[in-house]
């Protein structure tokens, strides 16, 4: 109802397909993900939580950018985000006067979650609201491979690096293996910039301005 007080899940439905069956093995399917994607309206579920301080968004200054990347179901949070930012009527998204800026890797447009949402608030707030999509089977990296959701972040590196110098905050959701690549990509950034790639996470850490939710 936009007044802040709506709960939303991204559930991919985990399967197994198993290679001697050709079909998928039932044995093998994710218990949580299936239940809930084969309720029905109006079935009760017990929850619990929320649990964790890692993906909230900071309340002190208004004007404090956000980057936030996410790969697949991973996008769960932000949306959430650019919900409370760009469509509730809340007074956090009365106060809001930064930039939020998306970055969502996913293998084609095909599989992209929510997009018209995020084209709906990139309209009404173009200078509060990015995004940019990396689709790597549809998209080449400037090595001419596939447009992972590092190549994407290291293409607007300069600007990045100066946000987070300027007290942006940088989140990560997703596969944890979006992380290693990210890793290596930042780390090579800030030593051609001549930074100290631990010393500079260490700083964005202490100041609370690295976020990371991986799974």
């Amino acid at each position: 109802d936009m007044t802040g007080k709506t709960g939303s899940l991204c559930v991919r439905r985990a399967t197994y397909w198993c290679p001697e069956l050709k079909a998928d093995d039932p044995a093998k399917k994710g218990i949580c993900s299936n239940f809930l994607c084969d309720t029905s309206p109006g079935d009760e579920v017990k929850m619990t939580g929320p649990a964790g301080k890692v993906m909230l968004m900071p309340e002190e200054d208004p004007k404090t950018d956000l980057i936030m990347v996410a790969t697949g179901t991973g996008i769960a949070p932000y949306r959430g985000f650019i919900r409370r930012l760009f469509a509730e009527d809340t007074p956090a998204a009365a106060a809001y006067k930064g930039e939020a800026w998306l970055f969502l890797g996913v293998a084609n447009s095909d599989a992209l979650l929510y997009d018209d949402e995020f084209q709906a608030a990139k309209k009404a707030y173009p200078d509060n609201f990015r995004i940019d999509y990396a689709l790597s089977r549809e998209q080449e990296n400037k090595n001419g491979g596939k447009m992972y959701i590092q190549d994407k972040v290291e293409e607007y590196s300069d600007e990045i690096f100066e946000k987070l110098s300027n007290g942006a905050h940088i989140y990560f959701c997703g596969l944890k293996g979006m992380m290693p690549g990210i890793q290596d990509m930042l780390r090579g950034v800030a030593e051609a910039k001549g930074l100290d790639y631990d010393e500079w996470l260490k700083g964005l850490k202490k100041s609370k301005q690295w976020h990371v939710e991986v799974y």
